[in-house]
This record gives structure tokens, sequence and C-alpha cells, in this order.
């Protein structure tokens, strides 16, 4: 069975939906130059390590610490893994957790669960939720992975300082290096200082570092996605494989051969041309929810722009939208068809689910119900998608589709890694700075200041 995961932009097409809304031959003949212009671009910025995260999964020495930590913490027989980070440095595990692991993974026994800890991602700051996660996991029993780059994130450290605290005081101060983990900036001289560093010094706790070339939205593929997911038992080795196939397909330069470069073409030309200024990424699979989740803070920080690389003002950048299949076909899909036509629906969908469930033959006396009767829940799925996009197409909305053989570490790994690429592709398109986030740094800068420090 073929491994790669495939690209269809046919239904976001004139062909498919107008040329009013649909992209045209002639136009991708027209950005194709540009795209090209781009990928020498950005293939001379990886050469020079101006941005680190396409060699993330090269990194055999921190793909191997991580491997060894982990075992090292699978040898406490820890219950619970809790992951304190906020944005970045929590959607990714969580969207590799959510993938990967079985459904509703925290209500299994340990032994289901084959010895690996249950995971709590906090990536927020409400009282009441940090307090239940406190009362569900006792220190003794958890290990807690503190992860921030500049160890300046006003949430993370607030979480990390009561953590600190309750270990003091459940477990004494020595016991620490038990129990947390910290992911955080290089050392260094050309290395920005981390607020975590002299943490880590204090209570001698390990160390793992995010390239400095590497922000917090691309960083899934270095510690702050593996090391999670190595503690949960996830198949690193064959993320990386993933990885280096779409890696292969990535480095082409054109939009024929290279599926990223394709999809960013779509999406810029449908937000600049067609006035699809939203973008919804609606997978039909329960496990890529997340997915979904995270590529909604990778497009929208990336791309949302008030200045372009020349300096002018352009308050550029498509609106991500998170949507679930079949679920929000009974939420969002009556706007979508109906309200304005400013979205471009993609569709994550799967050929093969994990397993086959029968709707059984009962209930005989409601004819309504024969044509799902004795199918399979699997069908039914299929059905719904196909009913969906026929719908959008037959209402001139755009449709682009992402299409996994089959939800594994392979699939879902090729899966981030070319999105991320999409996302590095469309920022040049648009001529933004895609590795930068100012329009975030000044409600932090004034949060500080309400708190009492400064700014």
């Amino acid at each position: 069975m073929n491994t790669d995961i495939r690209i269809d932009i046919s239904r976001a097409t004139s062909a498919a939906v107008g040329q009013e809304h649909g992209i045209t031959p002639a136009e991708l003949r027209e950005i194709a130059p540009r795209v090209e212009s781009a990928h020498a671009i950005l293939q001379d910025e990886r050469r020079q390590g101006v941005y680190g995260f396409y060699d993330l999964y090269k990194d055999q020495a921190a793909l191997s610490d991580v491997k060894a930590t982990a075992d090292h913490f699978a040898s406490l027989r820890y219950d619970n893994l809790v992951v304190l980070g906020i944005g970045g440095s929590a959607l990714g595990a969580t969207a590799l957790a959510t993938a990967l692991k079985p459904p509703y993974y925290n209500a299994l026994t340990k032994r289901a669960r084959k010895g690996c800890p249950r995971l709590f991602v906090m990536d927020n700051i409400d009282p009441v939720t940090f307090r239940q996660m406190m009362r569900l996991c006792p220190p003794q029993k958890t290990l807690y992975n503190v992860i921030s780059k500049s160890g300046g994130t006003a949430e993370t450290m607030a979480q990390l300082m009561i953590v600190i605290d309750l270990i003091e005081r459940k477990l004494g101060a020595p016991a620490a290096k038990d129990h947390i983990v910290v992911t955080t900036n290089p050392r260094g001289n050309d290395a920005p200082p981390s607020h975590l560093h002299p943490v880590a010094d204090q209570y001698g706790l390990k160390e793992f570092v995010v390239p400095l070339n590497v922000g917090g939205r691309f960083s899934v593929f270095s510690p702050v996605g593996m090391f999670p997911a190595a503690v949960l038992g996830l198949d690193l080795d064959a993320m990386v494989a993933g990885c280096a196939a779409m890696d292969a397909r990535c480095s082409k330069p054109g939009i024929k051969d290279n599926p990223a470069y394709l999809r960013a073409a779509v999406q810029y030309l449908a937000d600049t041309r067609k006035g699809k200024v939203m973008s919804v990424m609606m997978p039909y699979a329960d496990a890529l929810r997340d997915v979904a989740d995270w590529y909604r803070q990778l497009w929208a920080e990336s791309l949302g722009k008030r200045h372009d690389l020349d300096g002018d003002e352009v308050y550029t950048g498509q609106t991500p939208i998170r949507a679930l299949g079949a679920t929000d076909q009974h939420s969002q899909i009556q706007l979508y068809r109906e309200g304005p036509n400013n979205k471009l629906i993609n569709v994550i969908e799967v050929r093969r689910f994990a397993n086959t469930l029968r709707i059984p033959d009962v209930l005989h006396g409601i004819a309504a119900l024969d044509y799902v009767r004795g199918k399979s829940m699997n069908k039914l799925m299929a059905a719904e998608l196909r009913g969906t996009i026929d719908a959008l197409r037959s209402s001139a909305r755009p449709v682009t589709r992402i299409i996994l053989p089959r939800i594994n570490a392979h699939s879902v790994a090729q899966l981030l890694y070319m999105l991320e690429v999409e996302t590095a592709m469309a920022g040049r398109l648009y001529n933004v700075q895609t590795f930068d986030q100012p329009g975030v740094e000044e409600g932090k800068r004034i949060a500080r200041r309400l708190m009492g420090g400064s700014a």
C-alpha cells in the first residue's frame, strides 16, 4: 500500500467552481515562476541555517537523547506526564498524541496504555483547570515537562512556580530533578539567556534545547514535540521516516511535483485573487482534530502581518478556522454553503481507519433507516464526506483534499512537515516575515505592566 499522502486541488479550480471562485490553469502557470524563485531563496536560507525546522528530523543526537531520557523516566513508572507550555510549546505534542494514541487514552488503565503515563497538556492559566490537574496528578506520580524558549512566558513560568512549590512541600527540593524536565534555549555566548537556565541549575534538572533558528510553532519535530511523544511510547523512527519522505517531495522546485508548494500557491491565489480570506481545515477523523488546531496557530501567526518585507503596511493573511467532519456539517456547513463565499475549505480524509465498525441489522420497524442498516460506520463517514464536498461544489465553494492512506506516525509526520513547508512558501508569496509574531508581544507587555512588572 502506498504510504505517501496525496493532494487533490481539483475541486478548488475554475473547472469545478467557476472562474470567479476557482483557480484557473493560467493563474497556476503565472505563479509558477514566483514559486520557483521563492524556492531558491528558501533553500538558500535552509543551507545557511537561517531557519532550522527543515532539518530537525535529521538531528540524531537530539533524538537519541530524547529516547534515552524517555527510557530513564519510563523506568520510574510515573502515572502522568504534564506538559507546561502554551502555543507552539503545547499544540504539537497535543496533535501528535491525539492522532497517534487511542481515543480516550487517559481513561484507559495503565496496562491498556502499555505502561505509558497519561498526558495533560496545560496550555492555559485557567485556575480551575490547573487546580484540578494538580488534584488528578499528585507530584510523586508525575513527570512535568516545562517548555519555553525564553523562559519568559508568563503563563508557563507561573505554572512552573506552582509546580515547584508543590514538589518542595510534598517531596522536598532534591526530588525536583526526578520530576521536572526543561525544554528551552541553548546556552552559549550567541544565545539569549533563558530564565529556565537558573531553574535547571538550581534543581539539577535535565535540559533539552530548542535550536535558536526554530520558532515555537515550527518546533514539533524538536524535543518540544518529540520528548512528550517518546514518553508516550510513540514511534519516533517512523516519524523521522515520514519527515524524510515528505522532505524529498518538498525539496522539488515546482508546484507540479511539490505538494506543499502546490497547496501554498492555491491558498495564496484563493485569498488574493478569489477573495477567500478564510482557510478552513476540516479533517474527517477525530484523531486529526488537533492537527487542525496546530495548523490554526501555524497559519495565523506566520502569515497575519501588518508589514511586508519591504516595510509597507499590508495587513495580510488568511484567517484559519478549525472544523471537524462529520460533526461540523451540523454547525458550520450551512454558513460555508450559503453564507459569504470567502472561504477555502481544506478537507483531510483517511482512506482506511484502524478498524471497521458495522452498523447492526436492527430497528426493523423504522424503514427510514434501511439505507444504513447492515452497512459500516466507515462507509457512512465516507459518504458524509463525499456528500459534503459535492454539496460545496454545487454552491461554487472551493475545496482542497489532503488524503492520508492511514493514520500512523509516518503519515502524520508527513502531514505536519508538509504544512510547515507550505507555510514557509506562503510567507514568501505574501512577502512577509513568516517566522516572527510582533503582534503577540504588545499584549504581553501590557499584561506585564498590569501585573506590576516592567514592560
